[in-house]
């Protein structure tokens, strides 16, 4: 949420804690204010050390300055409004009252303008409000037009309660999105599939509130006469703010998850087919490290990934905190899930492509100084190139936020839905790579058969 919104609100803020202030007695200023300034710093301070060791921001992606500044006068007005209670008149105690939500959401603003979690009013009333997600449908309703033949215009999400029976981890409701096509046959046609990985504080809808998710994907349908990947929305996480870089750990067997519970229900329930060919994985931030780490792991799994401004490895601070973090200080359980040891431990790959997006000039490109993700996508990319793995980094304009992890996924969604043999998409060459190679007689059966 950009534009006016913040600025009328902060306006609003600062004018209601002003007013709440006042200037009072001699004691109020010498006393009872410095108090309240106090809070507004110890508030702060948590904040940062929070951020600091929970690996949050990092050099190539800082908070504003602005965030800390509500955090601060947000503890202030917290402070006013106890601290002056007692002594202040009706109607600045509605003021002081006032102030308070007005000055956290000032910084709520600060931190959404940061990570751009919320795009829109619009998202962020249906995420917080929890209300139905675009094309939101159910199992028993799509099991009945599938029987029927009946094809909508649009594809359909349904929720999902996956059994954790492989890995144990415990998990939200996950989401899986059919398109058009889907519907055409009963049984329903064996489509490929992709993963979909949110950032490091998540829910398995961000994708599709945040990230505008099934309308890019929509739009692409309709381009293609209803066929689109069928594509499977996961919880890395468990929880909102439970960081598991998608590896299995002290915060919970997320990888296994992923690969063990994830990957053979979508086979057995959706239709969808078990080649490795046919199966992606993206991710944005966090689930862009993730989408790296899948596909390098389990080339038997997956043969296409694109990772949007992701890490050089899973990262919860630096190295030596991630270890203890992550993987309660057993660096050698921290080097199997590390991209780079993977890679060369493995030796070549075949058949795997890869898509880097970042946000910042390209390692070598003389545009300015790169930043972290641009560096690790340089890193993995060039190792991956050695390795047998055809890969490109794609610079884009935009910040390290869901409005450039949109943009990045409408933009890479046509190589991604070729790569991984979707019915009628040709392959599309990665950026600055050699022309794909024509369609297999195989899938141009298909397609005239489609």
């Amino acid at each position: 949420m950009h534009g006016w919104l913040p600025v009328v609100v902060q306006v609003l803020a600062f004018v209601a804690l002003v007013t709440a202030i006042g200037w009072r007695t001699r004691r109020w200023r010498l006393v009872w204010l410095p108090w309240s300034a106090v809070i507004g710093v110890m508030l702060t301070v948590g904040a940062y050390w929070y951020t600091e060791t929970a690996g949050v921001a990092d050099d190539s992606n800082p908070a504003p300055q602005t965030l800390w500044v509500w955090i601060a006068l947000s503890g202030i007005a917290v402070g006013v409004l106890v601290s002056g209670w007692r002594d202040a008149q009706w109607w600045r105690r509605a003021v002081a009252l006032a102030a308070v939500p007005l000055c956290a959401l000032c910084a709520g603003l600060a931190l959404n303008v940061w990570t751009g979690y919320f795009p829109t009013v619009q998202t962020a009333w249906s995420q917080l409000t929890a209300g139905p997600l675009p094309d939101q449908t159910d199992q028993v309703t799509v099991k009945a037009m599938q029987r029927t033949h009946t094809i909508p215009i649009k594809g359909s999400v349904v929720p999902v309660d996956i059994p954790d029976t492989a890995s144990g981890f415990k998990h939200r409701g996950e989401f899986v999105y059919l398109p058009p096509a889907w519907y055409a046959t009963d049984p329903a046609p064996a489509l490929p599939t992709v993963m979909m990985i949110g950032g490091e504080f998540n829910t398995p809808a961000d994708w599709m509130r945040a990230g505008n998710a099934i309308k890019i994907l929509d739009d692409f349908a309709a381009a293609h006469h209803g066929v689109a990947p069928v594509v499977v929305f996961v919880d890395p996480g468990g929880a909102f703010n439970n960081d598991t870089e998608c590896v299995n750990g002290s915060r919970g067997q997320s990888a296994d998850h992923l690969t063990r519970d994830v990957v053979p229900y979508i086979r057995a329930n959706f239709g969808v087919s078990a080649a490795a060919a046919n199966w992606g994985v993206v991710g944005w931030s966090m689930g862009g490290t993730c989408a790296v780490d899948l596909a390098v792991m389990h080339p038997d799994m997956f043969s296409a990934f694109e990772d949007i401004a992701g890490d050089l490895a899973p990262n919860s601070g630096n190295q030596a905190q991630t270890v203890a973090r992550l993987f309660g200080g057993n660096s050698a359980a921290y080097a199997s899930f590390d991209p780079s040891t993977v890679i060369t431990r493995h030796g070549p790959y075949r058949g795997v492509q890869g898509w880097f997006d970042v946000n910042g000039p390209v390692p070598g490109s003389g545009t300015g100084k790169p930043n972290d993700q641009a560096i690790a996508a340089s890193t993995l990319c060039s190792l991956a190139s050695t390795s047998g793995i055809d890969c490109a980094v794609v610079n884009q304009p935009g910040n390290h936020d869901w409005p450039f992890a949109s943009t990045a996924f409408a933009t890479a969604l046509p190589w991604m839905a070729g790569a991984i043999g979707t019915p009628g998409v040709p392959p599309v060459a990665l950026p600055g790579g050699p022309p794909a190679p024509p369609p297999s007689a195989a899938m141009v059966e298909k397609t005239a058969a489609g």
